[in-house]
Protein backbone atom coordinates (compact mmCIF):
# COMPACT_ATOMS: atom_id res chain seq x y z
CA UNK A 1 0.00 0.00 0.00
CA UNK A 2 1.04 3.62 -0.82
CA UNK A 3 2.40 5.24 2.50
CA UNK A 4 -0.29 7.74 2.81
CA UNK A 5 -3.16 5.29 2.88
CA UNK A 6 -4.48 6.40 6.10
CA UNK A 7 -4.86 9.78 5.15
CA UNK A 8 -6.79 9.46 1.69
CA UNK A 9 -6.87 12.19 -0.76
CA UNK A 10 -10.47 14.28 -0.95
CA UNK A 11 -12.29 12.44 -3.67
CA UNK A 12 -10.98 9.03 -3.11
CA UNK A 13 -12.77 8.06 0.03
CA UNK A 14 -16.20 5.54 0.06
CA UNK A 15 -18.97 7.53 0.95
CA UNK A 16 -20.93 7.60 3.83
CA UNK A 17 -24.51 7.93 5.03
CA UNK A 18 -23.75 10.92 7.18
CA UNK A 19 -26.94 11.01 10.00
CA UNK A 20 -27.19 13.01 12.82
CA UNK A 21 -26.11 9.62 14.79
CA UNK A 22 -22.76 9.81 12.39
CA UNK A 23 -22.02 13.24 12.52
CA UNK A 24 -22.53 12.90 17.05
CA UNK A 25 -20.25 10.07 16.72
CA UNK A 26 -17.65 11.60 14.65
CA UNK A 27 -17.54 14.75 16.85
CA UNK A 28 -17.06 11.89 19.88
CA UNK A 29 -13.97 10.10 18.11
CA UNK A 30 -12.37 13.10 16.09
CA UNK A 31 -13.29 10.85 12.86
CA UNK A 32 -12.76 12.94 9.66
CA UNK A 33 -16.05 12.68 7.23
CA UNK A 34 -15.96 13.80 3.94
CA UNK A 35 -18.92 15.47 1.56
CA UNK A 36 -19.67 18.28 -1.36
CA UNK A 37 -20.10 21.69 -0.50
CA UNK A 38 -23.53 23.14 -1.53
CA UNK A 39 -22.53 26.76 -1.40
CA UNK A 40 -20.37 29.55 0.23
CA UNK A 41 -22.12 32.70 0.89
CA UNK A 42 -20.17 36.20 0.96
CA UNK A 43 -18.68 35.85 4.29
CA UNK A 44 -16.27 32.99 2.84
CA UNK A 45 -17.98 30.46 4.80
CA UNK A 46 -18.95 26.63 3.13
CA UNK A 47 -22.89 25.59 3.67
CA UNK A 48 -23.59 21.45 3.57
CA UNK A 49 -26.56 19.77 4.42
CA UNK A 50 -26.84 16.44 5.86
CA UNK A 51 -30.65 15.29 5.89
CA UNK A 52 -32.16 17.03 8.58
CA UNK A 53 -28.66 18.64 9.75
CA UNK A 54 -27.68 21.71 8.84
CA UNK A 55 -23.80 22.13 8.63
CA UNK A 56 -21.35 25.34 8.01
CA UNK A 57 -17.59 25.79 7.99
CA UNK A 58 -16.10 28.97 8.96
CA UNK A 59 -13.81 30.86 6.13
CA UNK A 60 -10.88 30.32 8.74
CA UNK A 61 -11.64 26.47 9.19
CA UNK A 62 -11.58 25.78 5.37
CA UNK A 63 -8.17 25.97 4.67
CA UNK A 64 -4.64 25.24 6.65
CA UNK A 65 -2.82 28.26 7.86
CA UNK A 66 0.21 28.03 6.04
CA UNK A 67 -2.27 28.95 3.03
CA UNK A 68 -2.46 32.74 3.09
CA UNK A 69 -2.96 35.63 0.54
CA UNK A 70 -5.08 35.76 -1.90
CA UNK A 71 -4.61 31.88 -2.42
CA UNK A 72 -6.63 31.41 0.73
CA UNK A 73 -9.56 32.83 -0.63
CA UNK A 74 -9.21 31.40 -3.68
CA UNK A 75 -8.89 27.74 -2.20
CA UNK A 76 -12.63 28.55 -0.34
CA UNK A 77 -14.30 29.83 -3.00
CA UNK A 78 -12.73 26.31 -5.27
CA UNK A 79 -14.44 23.96 -2.78
CA UNK A 80 -17.84 24.68 -4.12
CA UNK A 81 -18.91 21.32 -5.81
CA UNK A 82 -15.93 19.93 -4.71
CA UNK A 83 -15.74 16.70 -1.97
CA UNK A 84 -14.43 18.31 1.67
CA UNK A 85 -13.01 16.73 3.83
CA UNK A 86 -13.96 18.10 7.73
CA UNK A 87 -14.10 16.94 11.53
CA UNK A 88 -17.45 17.81 13.25
CA UNK A 89 -16.65 20.39 16.16
CA UNK A 90 -19.51 20.99 17.17
CA UNK A 91 -23.48 20.31 17.78
CA UNK A 92 -26.23 21.97 18.44
CA UNK A 93 -29.88 23.47 17.73
CA UNK A 94 -30.75 26.56 16.06
CA UNK A 95 -33.68 28.28 17.32
CA UNK A 96 -36.05 25.67 15.73
CA UNK A 97 -34.73 23.16 17.28
CA UNK A 98 -33.20 21.80 14.14
CA UNK A 99 -29.77 20.47 14.25
CA UNK A 100 -26.88 22.73 13.08
CA UNK A 101 -23.41 21.21 12.99
CA UNK A 102 -19.94 23.55 12.95
CA UNK A 103 -16.99 22.04 10.88
CA UNK A 104 -13.15 22.28 10.51
CA UNK A 105 -11.30 21.40 7.27
CA UNK A 106 -8.43 23.06 8.57
CA UNK A 107 -8.01 20.65 11.59
CA UNK A 108 -8.43 17.55 9.36
CA UNK A 109 -5.42 19.04 6.77
CA UNK A 110 -3.45 20.26 10.76
CA UNK A 111 -3.09 16.40 11.82
CA UNK A 112 -3.05 14.87 8.16
CA UNK A 113 0.24 17.07 7.79
CA UNK A 114 1.73 16.40 10.87
CA UNK A 115 1.40 12.76 10.17
CA UNK A 116 2.45 12.69 6.65
CA UNK A 117 5.54 14.84 7.33
CA UNK A 118 6.88 12.12 10.17
CA UNK A 119 5.52 9.47 7.69
CA UNK A 120 6.93 10.41 4.66
CA UNK A 121 10.88 11.04 3.05
CA UNK A 122 12.32 11.56 -0.48
CA UNK A 123 11.51 8.43 -2.33
CA UNK A 124 7.90 7.49 -0.34
CA UNK A 125 5.08 6.87 -2.57
CA UNK A 126 1.66 8.14 -2.27
CA UNK A 127 -1.80 8.05 -3.95
CA UNK A 128 -2.98 11.38 -5.19
CA UNK A 129 -5.62 13.10 -6.79
CA UNK A 130 -4.91 15.76 -9.73
CA UNK A 131 -7.07 18.76 -8.26
CA UNK A 132 -4.88 21.16 -10.94
CA UNK A 133 -2.59 21.50 -13.72
CA UNK A 134 -0.59 24.07 -15.28
CA UNK A 135 1.93 24.23 -18.13
CA UNK A 136 4.75 23.99 -15.81
CA UNK A 137 2.73 20.89 -13.41
CA UNK A 138 -0.06 19.58 -11.83
CA UNK A 139 -1.08 20.02 -8.77
CA UNK A 140 -2.21 17.06 -6.62
CA UNK A 141 -3.74 16.37 -3.40
CA UNK A 142 -1.46 13.91 -1.66
CA UNK A 143 -4.00 13.63 1.75
CA UNK A 144 -7.12 15.59 2.91
CA UNK A 145 -6.35 18.35 0.78
CA UNK A 146 -2.74 18.89 0.95
CA UNK A 147 -1.67 19.97 -2.35
CA UNK A 148 2.14 18.87 -3.74
CA UNK A 149 3.32 19.67 -6.76
CA UNK A 150 4.37 17.09 -9.74
CA UNK A 151 6.57 19.33 -12.23
CA UNK A 152 5.55 18.75 -15.46
CA UNK A 153 9.20 17.24 -16.48
CA UNK A 154 8.99 14.77 -13.71
CA UNK A 155 5.91 13.35 -14.90
CA UNK A 156 7.30 10.87 -17.76
CA UNK A 157 10.61 10.05 -19.43
CA UNK A 158 8.58 10.86 -22.75
CA UNK A 159 8.80 14.71 -22.85
CA UNK A 160 5.00 16.48 -23.02
CA UNK A 161 4.26 19.93 -23.13
CA UNK A 162 1.36 20.27 -20.49
CA UNK A 163 -0.01 17.30 -17.88
CA UNK A 164 -3.27 17.47 -19.78
CA UNK A 165 -1.49 15.17 -22.42
CA UNK A 166 -0.86 12.47 -19.34
CA UNK A 167 -3.91 13.24 -16.88
CA UNK A 168 -7.50 14.27 -16.31
CA UNK A 169 -8.71 16.48 -13.57
CA UNK A 170 -9.82 14.18 -10.65
CA UNK A 171 -7.50 11.70 -11.58
CA UNK A 172 -6.23 8.77 -8.87
CA UNK A 173 -2.62 8.22 -9.63
CA UNK A 174 0.29 7.39 -7.91
CA UNK A 175 3.95 9.14 -7.07
CA UNK A 176 6.72 9.54 -5.45
CA UNK A 177 8.01 12.28 -3.24
CA UNK A 178 10.82 13.83 -4.70
CA UNK A 179 11.36 16.76 -1.88
CA UNK A 180 9.72 17.36 1.19
CA UNK A 181 10.34 21.01 3.34
CA UNK A 182 8.77 21.09 6.52
CA UNK A 183 9.50 24.46 7.34
CA UNK A 184 6.94 25.71 4.42
CA UNK A 185 5.31 22.25 4.01
CA UNK A 186 6.10 22.34 0.24
CA UNK A 187 6.09 18.32 -0.93
CA UNK A 188 7.59 18.10 -4.97
CA UNK A 189 7.03 14.83 -6.25
CA UNK A 190 8.16 12.80 -9.26
CA UNK A 191 6.08 10.35 -11.63
CA UNK A 192 8.10 8.45 -14.26
CA UNK A 193 10.40 6.27 -11.85
CA UNK A 194 7.24 4.47 -11.44
CA UNK A 195 6.20 3.43 -14.75
CA UNK A 196 9.14 1.00 -15.62
CA UNK A 197 12.19 1.06 -16.88
CA UNK A 198 13.29 1.07 -20.41
CA UNK A 199 13.57 -3.19 -20.33
CA UNK A 200 10.87 -3.13 -18.45
CA UNK A 201 8.72 -1.01 -21.31
CA UNK A 202 10.25 -2.43 -23.97
CA UNK A 203 9.57 -5.77 -22.92
CA UNK A 204 5.60 -5.66 -23.89
CA UNK A 205 6.27 -5.19 -27.19
CA UNK A 206 8.28 -7.33 -30.33
CA UNK A 207 9.99 -6.45 -33.69
CA UNK A 208 7.32 -6.60 -36.12
CA UNK A 209 4.17 -5.40 -34.08
CA UNK A 210 2.12 -2.32 -35.06
CA UNK A 211 1.03 -0.25 -32.17
CA UNK A 212 -0.26 3.03 -31.78
CA UNK A 213 1.86 5.59 -30.85
CA UNK A 214 2.08 9.69 -30.00
CA UNK A 215 4.63 11.91 -31.94
CA UNK A 216 6.90 13.61 -29.15
CA UNK A 217 9.47 15.49 -30.69
CA UNK A 218 10.48 16.64 -33.98
CA UNK A 219 14.17 16.99 -35.26
CA UNK A 220 15.62 16.94 -38.91
CA UNK A 221 16.78 13.90 -38.55
CA UNK A 222 13.73 12.19 -37.49
CA UNK A 223 10.39 12.32 -35.32
CA UNK A 224 10.17 10.44 -31.54
CA UNK A 225 7.02 8.65 -31.40
CA UNK A 226 5.73 7.48 -27.87
CA UNK A 227 4.90 3.91 -27.20
CA UNK A 228 4.34 4.32 -23.41
CA UNK A 229 5.43 7.02 -21.12
CA UNK A 230 8.59 5.56 -20.73
CA UNK A 231 9.64 4.31 -23.98
CA UNK A 232 9.70 6.37 -27.20
CA UNK A 233 11.43 5.34 -30.56
CA UNK A 234 12.69 7.02 -33.45
CA UNK A 235 11.71 7.71 -36.94
CA UNK A 236 12.50 9.04 -40.87
CA UNK A 237 10.80 12.36 -40.66
CA UNK A 238 7.73 13.42 -42.10
CA UNK A 239 6.38 16.95 -43.43
CA UNK A 240 2.62 15.50 -42.29
CA UNK A 241 3.67 15.08 -38.83
CA UNK A 242 3.34 17.12 -36.07
CA UNK A 243 4.06 16.96 -32.12
CA UNK A 244 0.93 15.19 -30.36
CA UNK A 245 -0.73 13.25 -33.15
CA UNK A 246 -1.95 9.81 -32.60
CA UNK A 247 -0.18 7.22 -35.17
CA UNK A 248 -0.03 3.41 -36.31
CA UNK A 249 3.40 2.43 -36.22
CA UNK A 250 5.57 -0.56 -37.05
CA UNK A 251 8.30 -1.79 -34.81
CA UNK A 252 11.76 -2.21 -36.92
CA UNK A 253 13.63 -3.37 -33.91
CA UNK A 254 14.52 -3.19 -30.62
CA UNK A 255 18.25 -2.60 -29.81
CA UNK A 256 18.58 -3.15 -25.66
CA UNK A 257 22.67 -3.12 -26.21
CA UNK A 258 21.68 1.11 -27.24
CA UNK A 259 18.47 0.91 -25.56
CA UNK A 260 17.04 1.88 -28.78
CA UNK A 261 13.91 1.35 -30.68
CA UNK A 262 13.08 2.13 -34.68
CA UNK A 263 9.96 2.46 -35.92
CA UNK A 264 7.58 3.29 -38.98
CA UNK A 265 4.71 4.97 -39.34
CA UNK A 266 1.93 3.85 -41.26
CA UNK A 267 -0.72 6.25 -40.68
CA UNK A 268 -1.95 9.06 -38.90
CA UNK A 269 -4.85 7.96 -36.45
CA UNK A 270 -7.75 10.39 -35.12
CA UNK A 271 -6.52 12.41 -32.02
CA UNK A 272 -7.19 10.24 -28.79
CA UNK A 273 -10.05 11.53 -26.69
CA UNK A 274 -8.61 11.32 -23.33
CA UNK A 275 -4.92 10.09 -22.03
CA UNK A 276 -4.34 6.23 -22.25
CA UNK A 277 -4.37 4.73 -18.97
CA UNK A 278 -1.06 4.52 -16.83
CA UNK A 279 0.41 1.16 -16.37
CA UNK A 280 2.52 1.19 -12.61
CA UNK A 281 5.75 -0.56 -12.39
CA UNK A 282 5.96 -0.03 -8.84
CA UNK A 283 3.17 0.79 -6.46
CA UNK A 284 4.81 1.20 -3.00
CA UNK A 285 7.63 1.53 -0.44
CA UNK A 286 10.38 4.07 -0.74
CA UNK A 287 12.18 4.33 -3.90
CA UNK A 288 15.98 4.82 -2.87
CA UNK A 289 17.65 5.75 -6.41
CA UNK A 290 17.47 4.91 -9.88
CA UNK A 291 20.91 3.17 -11.11
CA UNK A 292 21.16 3.14 -14.80
CA UNK A 293 24.19 2.38 -17.58
CA UNK A 294 25.09 0.48 -20.15
CA UNK A 295 27.54 -2.54 -20.30
CA UNK A 296 31.00 -1.89 -20.53
CA UNK A 297 32.04 -1.94 -24.33
CA UNK A 298 32.43 -5.40 -25.78
CA UNK A 299 30.72 -7.13 -22.90
CA UNK A 300 27.75 -9.91 -23.88
CA UNK A 301 25.24 -8.45 -20.87
CA UNK A 302 22.86 -5.74 -21.92
CA UNK A 303 22.47 -2.36 -20.58
CA UNK A 304 22.09 -2.02 -16.52
CA UNK A 305 18.82 -0.74 -15.43
CA UNK A 306 17.67 -1.26 -11.96
CA UNK A 307 15.74 0.22 -9.28
CA UNK A 308 17.29 0.11 -5.42
CA UNK A 309 14.20 0.56 -3.54
CA UNK A 310 11.92 -0.78 0.09
CA UNK A 311 9.00 -2.50 -0.55
CA UNK A 312 6.20 -1.68 1.72
CA UNK A 313 7.05 -3.71 5.24
CA UNK A 314 10.05 -4.35 3.93
CA UNK A 315 12.47 -4.33 7.39
CA UNK A 316 16.57 -3.61 6.88
CA UNK A 317 18.55 -2.66 4.05
CA UNK A 318 16.79 -1.54 0.62
CA UNK A 319 16.30 -3.90 -1.36
CA UNK A 320 18.10 -4.12 -4.50
CA UNK A 321 15.45 -5.03 -7.79
CA UNK A 322 17.97 -5.78 -10.70
CA UNK A 323 15.79 -5.62 -13.94
CA UNK A 324 17.41 -7.69 -16.93
CA UNK A 325 15.72 -9.04 -20.08
CA UNK A 326 14.98 -11.90 -21.10
CA UNK A 327 17.52 -13.74 -23.30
Amino acid sequence: MPENKLYPPEGLSAPVPLTLSALRDAQSSGAVLEAAALRCDAALCLHFQFGSVTARMPREEVTAPWITGAGRDIAVLSRVGKPVCFTVTDLSADAKGAPVALLSRKQAQEDAITALEALLRPGSVVTGRIVGMEPFGAFVDIGRGIVALLPTAYISAARIRHPWERFQIGQKILAGVKSLDRASHRITLTHRELLGTWLENASLFAPGDTVQGIVRGIQDYGAFIELTPNLSGLTDRRDDLHEGDAVSVNIRSLRPERMKVKLQVIERLPPLPAPEPLRYWITDGVLERWVQGRAPQGAATVPLERWVYSPANFEGEAAETVFTPVP
